[in-house]
């Protein structure tokens, strides 16, 4: 395939293209360290001409095509499979703020950028671009969009589908959709849109998007919680909508397994509290409207609700920021518990959805349904309790090595998904299917969801070589 490497040098030059071993190694493993590809090729296009150009190239050799952003996905819809005869074409050139309109809340944005540098960018329009996740410093927005990544802050703002307005995607054909229309109103036929967000690039490669900017908050109250149980989480949450007039942003569940593995692992780490507790809640509302002198703002109202609802019984102890640092150290707990966990040693993670109030039946008997299919696991159940998306995870028993493990991690996934379709519930709330739940996205999904998604795949990519192995069994 000399050749067609020379061709692909041609299009994105000496710059663009990767091809010797350790400078392909960073693009052919996941960050979970569960799949190892290997590729013709790491391809790196600097513009949305250039995409069009590989891919075209790509479709007429008939060569897969394995589209990355900031690899950091969990379920492996970034590596590209064994053999070899794909490429992988990396985003991470594309990395310009095209155009911020504070006036319209909107900015525009190449696919390689940063989210946090979105978020930064906003903030020094004094606007808002609330998608918020533990990656976000290497994290990629084409990859989010390619997700629909959800985050800390989705049951006030929404997931990544519902703060983009427009987008630009190649095609399987090499073919360039131009879809960046900054409108909230658009009724004019299907939603191509809708279409490729969340897609997992098995349906084209999104190179630009249109987001959505909201005003900056101006007033922020975050506390740490102890709660004697998921239930009175879930009760705490239901108050705190009205208590707060609507300003829960983010609402966070934790077990205490999971905060030890923080401190253990992560340096700096520190409990907000005196005394060990089993469950904890990180609660933060936000305002656009400043606090006036003299006002107790949302601290003082956020005060009085935890008083009244220690007096219920919800709250057994609590701890209110008094600054932004603390804040953020608040917020570092629950970020690292994916990075503790992977430093611990063996885990396998179950990325699911209840309706809120259904969490605390659903926690009971999850964890017993690990528990019966290996007593010596260690659950570390934590995530959005706000949105009904908990991350179920389960670590092997001390002492355990990985390929050990892994001989009962199916069971135990079986036992959980089982469960989460009893209770209504998606196997996958926000990681997506990648490579990794193709076969449980098979088995639990209908004919019907399944046949049509197989239709559109095959309508739109006959040659399966958008991201192939990837999402849909075709």
């Amino acid at each position: 395939m000399s050749g067609f490497v020379e061709k692909l040098r041609g299009i994105v030059g000496d710059r663009g293209l990767v091809v010797d071993d350790a400078g392909k190694a960073p693009y052919l493993g996941d960050w979970r360290e569960n799949f190892m590809g290997a590729a013709l090729a790491i391809v790196r296009p600097a513009s949305t001409d250039e995409v069009a150009s590989v891919v075209r190239l790509c479709a007429a050799e008939k060569v897969a095509v394995v589209p990355q952003g900031g690899n950091t996905g969990m379920v492996g819809g970034a590596t590209p499979d064994t053999d070899g005869r794909a490429i992988v074409l990396s985003l991470n050139r594309m990395n310009r703020i095209l155009e911020v309109d504070p006036l319209g809340y909107t900015m525009t944005v190449e696919a390689g950028v940063v989210l946090k540098t979105i978020q930064d960018e906003a903030a020094r329009h004094d606007r808002l671009f609330p998608l918020s996740l533990a990656a976000e410093g290497s994290c990629t927005i084409g990859g989010n969009l390619a997700t629909n990544a959800g985050g800390v802050q989705v049951l006030h703002y929404g997931n990544a589908r519902q703060l983009v307005l427009g987008i630009e995607v190649v095609l399987p054909s090499g073919e360039v959709w131009n879809g960046l229309r900054a409108l909230k109103k658009d009724n004019t036929g299907y939603d191509l849109r809708d279409l490729y967000l969340g897609a997992e690039g098995t349906l084209g490669i999104i190179t630009r998007a249109v987001l959505k900017l909201w005003p900056r908050p101006k007033d922020i109250a975050t506390a740490w919680i102890a709660v004697p149980s998921p239930a009175a989480a879930v009760t705490l949450l239901s108050g705190a909508h009205a208590a707060s007039e609507d300003n829960v942003t983010s609402c966070e569940l934790m077990a205490r397994q999971g905060i030890d593995l923080v401190l253990q692992h992560i340096p700096g780490a520190a409990d907000p509290l005196a005394e060990r507790h089993d469950w904890y809640v990180l609660l933060e509302w936000s305002s656009t409207r400043p606090r006036r002198e003299g006002e107790a703002g949302l601290a003082g109202k956020m005060e009085a609700y935890l008083g009244e609802a220690m007096e219920q019984g919800l709250v057994l102890d609590a701890a209110l920021a008094q600054s932004e640092a603390q804040a953020k150290a608040f917020w570092a707990l629950r970020e690292n518990h994916s990075e503790s966990q992977k430093k611990d040693g063996p885990s396998i993670k179950h990325d699911i959805s209840v309706s809120v109030s259904r969490i605390p039946a659903f926690m009971d008997e999850g964890l017993a349904a690990m528990r019966t299919v290996l007593p010596s696991c260690r659950p570390v159940p934590f995530g959005h309790v706000g949105d009904g998306n908990l991350h179920f995870n389960c670590m092997a028993p001390v002492g355990w090595d990985k390929p050990r493990f892994m001989e009962v991690a199916p069971a135990i996934s079986a036992a959980v998904y089982d469960l989460v379709v009893k209770y209504g519930g998606s196997i996958s709330a926000e990681h997506g299917i990648g490579r990794m739940k193709v076969e449980e996205l098979a088995h639990y999904r209908g004919r019907i969801e399944l046949d049509t998604m197989r239709a559109i795949k095959r309508a739109l990519d006959p040659a399966n070589l958008m991201n192939p192995g990837k999402v849909l069994e075709v």
